[in-house]
């Protein structure tokens, strides 16, 4: 189950990461609200995922990786774009609001397939729902530090990262359901 967990953080690992490197997690609080909602969103997302079960499943599963595709594009369409003075920009930060919701549910949209699977072989969810939420919030807030480290040595340049690197992610994303 921790191994699930680990796999299923990757994502959220990487966009903390990023986020971290690109100077928008200095204050306490936004470290916090980073690694808390990416944490939480995988908690919530096998939950959802679960209680739909089978019912709805039919449904998302054709068009889930495309939504996980449009959110990080866009969102890493707009770090590559962003003018160095607007990073600062309320609007901007990834650590507050739609933004914050944007990359938490599309660094979880796998954690709801996974619930999806685990009501189809009527594996209670409970445990691994937060399994998977600690983990992914304890390893988000190690990228974070890690990424606070790395992110002055680099500059304007760990934004542009982070932003390529969402997009490969998204990418990764769609490869994955075309080749499977």
């Amino acid at each position: 189950m921790v191994f699930l967990a680990v796999a299923l953080s990757i994502d959220a690992l990487a966009v903390a990461l990023a986020v971290s490197a690109a100077g928008h997690t200095r204050a306490r609080r936004a470290i916090f609200r980073i690694s808390f909602h990416f944490g939480l969103f995988q908690f919530l997302m096998p939950v959802l995922g679960w209680a739909a079960g089978t019912t709805i499943e039919p449904l998302i599963a054709p068009i889930d990786h495309w939504v996980a595709f449009v959110l990080l594009v866009a969102v890493g369409m707009r770090m590559l774009l962003a003018k160095p003075q607007a990073a600062s920009s309320r609007l901007d930060d990834p650590t507050r609001g739609v933004m914050l919701v944007t990359l938490s549910t599309a660094t979880s949209i796998d954690a709801l397939a996974v619930g999806l699977s685990l009501a189809m072989l009527g594996v209670p969810i409970w445990l691994p729902s937060i399994t998977i939420g600690l983990v992914t919030g304890i390893l988000s807030l190690l990228a974070i530090l890690t990424g606070a480290r790395v992110g002055p040595r680099l500059g304007r340049r760990a934004e542009m990262v982070g932003g390529v690197l969402l997009m490969l992610i998204a990418v990764r994303i769609v490869a994955s359901e075309i080749v499977f």
